[in-house]
């Protein structure tokens, strides 16, 4: 239910963007994503050191509690900027969902085994993301896109309820004052500071300002110093560390961890602009626009699924990848051919390639990320892998916006920038605020309008082919490594009866007698 709230809120929000920002009267429509996205990611490292010191269940419930509080914001925005900082609030939540959920299929399943059930899993991600954008215009077309937030609100509640009842694993002894020692605050800090001042300068660069600009070059600085020093301090100084050195210390984990940031970039180009193509090229609904991206959402879990079980039954993971590279950068290729004329035998046949591509890939580099690492390392370990997934995600937005908005301004007749509402035609906004517009325009205009929007988008795809060509180069180099076959002790799923049988015997043992012991109540292992 968590990760079906969670891909539901990720793939509903780009086709109904249009119609929420000519509503809320926004100039600053990159941020509406960014801002989740930022937010997700800053708190993913803290979520994971939370869930390690407090426990799963409780951090789960927390952030789930954050995600409906502020889907209940989003949807009561009267401006932009209050959406915009309801959507960061929201974005704290988002990223302990998505951390807690894979710590905790990680703390049931053992590596080798879990391609399979990250696949079940992906079903729900699957049913989210296809529905998403169906459901997005649909009510964009009806004028009632708050309740793209506010349908969150129960989908959470009842998440939480099943997570309260059924979510058995055990809590880690100590005192509040003990365990809020064990935060790793500094660490924290340089994270969410060092995150958020890149995610500002990559909004800003050539859009606000020029990328030579001061006011993009030193966030941009310094925020990648601060996330250089973020890992020099977690693998060198750091007491309780978030990060552990040993993470990145062997070719196959960093390679893994590189495909892993790689990945969502390429995947979130497409999913945050392919939808640009439809409503600006072709004059679709956002309704039609949610049916026509249906082809990515319906075919990927499938191919996600045969992934994991692949990697189950053979106990390899390179082919998988080295395919699913190949096969999204054909898709990106196949993509940048695309214009106003194409057929729909085009746009849903690329489509198939974007999301066999993808599917391989996304299901296959959770594992040498993890198969160099002893199981206890589980939690911290997919902590970072899935903060990097939700830093790609933050590239994949903005370095897709800062293209579109460049190539616009650059191809967009001069006539028809002029004619939009004062500061959209120079802003952030040119591109959401401009699709409104073109079903009004007379021809020839409007067919330039819409070549100039192809003609920008196709710069997007090339770039996505390249991206996807690093993630290929970066594949070749990982070992082969076995997967492993067991689970961390201290995170097992308590089972009351398993526990006072394993006591009965261990008590039998040391009295040597074949007698009954009494019952005894087992306390939950700790963890290191």
């Amino acid at each position: 239910m968590a990760t079906f709230v969670f891909s539901l809120e990720l793939s509903s929000i780009s086709t109904a963007l249009p119609v929420i920002v000519n509503e809320l009267h926004g100039t600053q429509f990159v941020w509406v994503g960014s801002a989740y996205a930022l937010a997700a990611t800053a708190w993913l490292p803290l979520s994971g050191n939370l869930a390690q010191i407090f426990g799963r269940r409780p951090v789960m419930l927390g952030t789930l509690l954050v995600f409906m509080i502020g889907s209940a914001m989003s949807g009561a925005a009267p401006s932009m900027n209050f959406l915009i900082a309801a959507r960061t609030i929201q974005g704290i939540g988002g990223g302990g969902i998505a951390s807690l959920t894979q710590i905790i299929v990680s703390d049931l399943v053992p590596l080798k085994e879990r391609g399979i059930f990250n696949g079940l899993t992906g079903i729900a991600w699957t049913f989210g993301s296809g529905a998403g954008p169906i459901i997005g215009g649909s009510l964009a077309d009806r004028g009632q896109w708050r309740w793209l937030f506010y349908l969150n609100i129960p989908i959470c509640a009842l998440s939480g309820a099943f997570v309260f009842m059924f979510l058995r694993l055990p809590t880690p002894p100590g005192t509040m004052r003990e365990k809020l020692r064990k935060i790793d605050w500094i660490g924290n800090f340089l994270v969410i500071a060092s995150t958020a001042a890149c995610v500002v300068a990559l909004t800003w660069a050539g859009i606000e300002f020029p990328w030579s600009s001061a006011r993009v070059l030193v966030p941009l600085i310094l925020g990648i110093l601060g996330l250089v020093a973020f890992f020099l301090y977690e693998g060198l100084l750091a007491p309780n560390p978030m990060v552990p050195f040993s993470f990145l210390s062997t070719r196959t984990g960093f390679s893994g961890y590189l495909q892993t940031f790689l990945m969502p970039i390429v995947m979130l180009g497409v999913l945050y602009y392919f939808p640009v193509y439809f409503q600006a090229c072709l004059g679709a609904s956002p309704t039609r626009t949610g049916v026509n991206t249906l082809v990515i959402a319906l075919l990927m879990n499938p191919v996600t699924i045969f992934s994991g079980v692949s990697v189950a039954k053979s106990g390899h993971y390179r082919p998988q990848l080295w395919a699913g590279w190949a096969i999204l950068m054909a898709g990106c290729g196949a993509f940048s051919t695309l214009n106003p004329s194409s057929t729909k035998g085009d746009y849903f046949g690329f489509q198939a390639l974007i999301a066999t591509g993808s599917g391989l890939v996304a299901a296959t580099t959770y594992f040498p990320v993890l198969a160099p690492l002893p199981v206890s390392a589980n939690g911290p370990a997919l902590a970072l892998f899935t903060f990097l997934r939700n830093f790609a995600q933050v590239w994949g937005i903005t370095i897709g916006g800062t293209i579109l908005q460049n190539g616009l301004l650059q191809r967009l007749p001069p006539d028809f920038v002029n004619s939009l509402p004062a500061g959209l035609g120079h802003g952030t906004g040119l591109a959401f605020a401009a699709i409104p517009a073109i079903k009004l325009l007379d021809e020839p205009l409007r067919s330039e309008v819409r070549q100039a929007f192809s003609d920008s988008l196709r710069v997007v795809w090339l770039v996505l082919i390249g991206i996807a060509g690093a993630g290929l180069l970066v594949s070749l180099a990982m070992n082969a490594l076995p997967l492993h076959t067991n689970v961390d002790e201290a995170w097992k799923l308590d089972d009351p009866a398993a526990g006072n049988k394993d006591a009965e015997k261990q008590q039998e043992r040391s009295m040597g007698s074949e007698s009954s012991a009494p019952d005894v109540n087992v306390e939950p292992k700790s963890t290191r």
